[in-house]
């Protein structure tokens, strides 16, 4: 399995989040990837345009995520994870997903620290 397709396409690490470990949560994009899960039915704006429109993996992948509104309403939201998962979009623009995967192996959560 690719493993992009454990990122939200918004940076949230979903493989090592407690409600995807225990399965209460399938991700942002497993079953959608495939066609278990019809994507039409998604309520999320970012996964929408990111993953069913632009079939990008991440808003990483995105030359207008500067511009984007959906997702500079999602980073602008009240609360320390939104900031987190900016930080790591950002990271993985700047340095890749192989160093990001590198890092993020050592969560215990969808977000964490970045060098």
């Amino acid at each position: 399995m690719n493993p992009k397709r454990f990122i939200g396409c918004c940076g949230a690490y979903c493989k090592t989040c407690k409600s995807f470990a225990d399965g209460t949560c399938k991700g942002c994009k497993l079953g959608f990837d495939t066609g278990e899960r019809d994507i039409d039915k998604a309520n999320c704006k970012i996964k929408l345009c990111c993953f069913r429109d632009k079939q990008f993996d991440t808003c990483a992948d995105c030359t207008d995520i500067k511009n984007c509104v959906i997702i500079g309403e999602w980073y602008s939201k009240n609360g320390y994870k939104y900031k987190k998962y900016k930080q790591s979009i950002e990271f993985i623009k700047e340095n890749g997903y192989e160093e990001f995967f590198r890092q993020a192996s050592k969560w215990k959560n969808p977000y964490g620290k970045l060098n």
